[in-house]
């Protein structure tokens, strides 16, 4: 089975792809630190599996799998994080993803997730599978529309950079369009998002998990 990886901290990529090289079946085919980068990675190798890291820059990996539901379909994603409250299983399960794994599990958990997700089933880490995958779905399903999901795939990505303190031209550069487009998109994501300044759209972005909150 083909998989593709996606976190930003080089060491923790390498135990990643050393733990993954050793299953015989699995075959790793690209691998980045970016979220920008993973999506077009998916789009065009189509791997059966894409494990994403839940902070990167460029976009996170809640951004990344809903974007990989969209442009790879068959595609499984497990997200992998230090989190393990409720609301980032939630937001991750109502991204599309199929797997989610915490950071301090065991090495074999990312291994059983993989071959899980491929047979088309559910996977959480074991803290969290004592609360059935079923009970989770559900609440994805009975939650309120969130603001954020009226934005368009290109507000969110000009949300995501500028949230990490991007110049219009440096966004502009990022995704290929022109700083005009980037003041466009900026403006409607600010409109629909109730936001006046930069300073309320970092706030926006720790409280919705874009950015990290150290």
């Amino acid at each position: 089975m083909t998989i593709v990886l996606a976190d930003d901290h080089p060491v923790v990529r390498r135990g990643l792809r050393a733990l993954l090289d050793a299953e015989q079946d699995f075959r790793l085919v690209g691998e980045t630190g970016d979220g920008l980068e993973a999506v077009a990675l998916v789009e065009r190798l189509k791997p059966d599996v894409a494990v994403l890291d839940l902070m990167m820059p460029g976009l996170n990996g809640m951004e990344v799998a809903r974007q990989v539901r969209q442009r790879s379909p068959g595609t499984r994603v497990i997200i992998l994080s230090m989190h393990a409250n409720e609301a980032y299983v939630l937001e991750a399960l109502r991204n599309g993803a199929s797997g989610y794994v915490l950071k301090d599990s065991s090495a074999g958990d990312l291994v059983r997730a993989v071959r899980e997700v491929v047979a088309g089933r559910g996977y959480l880490s074991a803290p969290l599978s004592e609360r059935a995958i079923d009970t989770y779905v559900r609440k994805v399903e009975e939650t309120a529309l969130d603001v954020y999901e009226t934005l368009t795939t290109r507000e969110r990505e000009v949300l995501h950079l500028a949230a990490e303190g991007r110049t219009n031209a440096e966004i502009a550069d990022r995704l290929f369009i022109s700083p005009r487009t980037v003041e466009v998109h900026r403006g409607n994501l600010m409109r629909k998002l109730g936001l006046q300044t930069q300073t309320d759209l970092i706030r926006y972005a720790l409280q919705k998990g874009i950015l990290p909150i150290e």
